[in-house]
């Protein structure tokens, strides 16, 4: 059997199960069963499948049509060009919140608070593009930490981003330039329509904090004044119907200069908020 042969019939099984992204999918597995760039993947076509690497695209397209997403069966997700480790501890990481650090890395100021960190590519990608930054960054999982400390090593930066367990600013005492977060905010009625490949494995503390989905706005929005310095920001991340919502609840807290900000798909997906 060819690696081209034994790519279509993965291509086919998972068309089989509904999945869309079927051939996409089937040659970013493909590329990793064989452990090589996906732009060698053609020269590779007419050449006959090694049999381990059958063995393991094989487990792989099994494990997709269960609608488990291609970054979890390989352990890995690409965010502002750096690769992070993902496990079932952590939020599977969107191309959107790529807006979040865009918007963050126009504002001054290195000393930067993320809430719920997670995986920890905000805090981690703050740093590392931001070389005088420091960042504290607090997540209530002490197995989403653990990720994020070893992607902090992994890209170089652990020395300037301290990781804590804690429930929003509980563990927080100082002040900061920025504070960041991509909370859980998908209501509950939006979560009875969530695709199988978000329902099914994102951790549902990190997608949803349940009722209409605002609550971690509200409590930062509280909070947030008390540990920001003089003319600080909240740069969060919303759901792309909460944009009203989210901008009178910071302005009803006193915050000034509130603004939203449209993702790649032209989508509201930040809000920007000024003490």
């Amino acid at each position: 059997m060819t690696v081209q042969s034994a790519l279509m019939e993965g291509i086919q099984s998972l068309k089989a199960v509904g999945i869309e992204s079927a051939a996409r999918d089937a040659r970013l597995l493909m590329t990793s069963a064989l452990g090589i760039d996906a732009s060698r993947l053609t020269l590779c076509l007419h050449d006959p499948i090694p049999e381990h690497t059958r063995l393991t695209f094989d487990e792989y397209i099994r494990a997709r049509q269960t609608h488990r997403p291609v970054s979890r069966i390989l352990g890995r997700r690409e965010f502002w060009g750096r690769s992070f480790i993902i496990t079932d501890d952590v939020l599977d990481p969107r191309g959107d919140t790529e807006t979040l650090i865009a918007k963050a890395l126009t504002y001054t100021g290195d000393r930067i608070l993320d809430l719920g960190t997670g995986s920890g590519i905000i805090a981690i990608t703050m740093a590392a593009e931001r070389a005088t930054a420091t960042v504290h960054a607090i997540d209530i999982s002490n197995e989403a930490l653990n990720v994020a400390r070893e992607n902090a090593s992994i890209h170089g930066v652990a020395d300037r981003v301290c990781f804590t367990q804690g429930s929003w600013f509980d563990p927080v005492e100082d002040q900061f330039d920025m504070i960041l977060s991509n909370p859980p905010y998908i209501s509950d009625t939006e979560m009875r329509h969530l695709s199988p490949d978000v329902a099914q494995f994102d951790p549902h503390i990190a997608l949803t904090p349940g009722g209409d989905g605002l609550a971690p706005y509200r409590i930062i929005a509280q909070h947030a004044n008390r540990y920001l310095k003089d003319d600080g920001v909240v740069i969060v991340e919303i759901g792309h119907a909460q944009a009203q919502d989210v901008t009178n609840i910071f302005r009803a807290a006193g915050f000034c200069n509130v603004s939203t900000h449209k993702d790649f798909e032209q989508k509201d997906r930040i809000i920007v908020a000024q003490k």
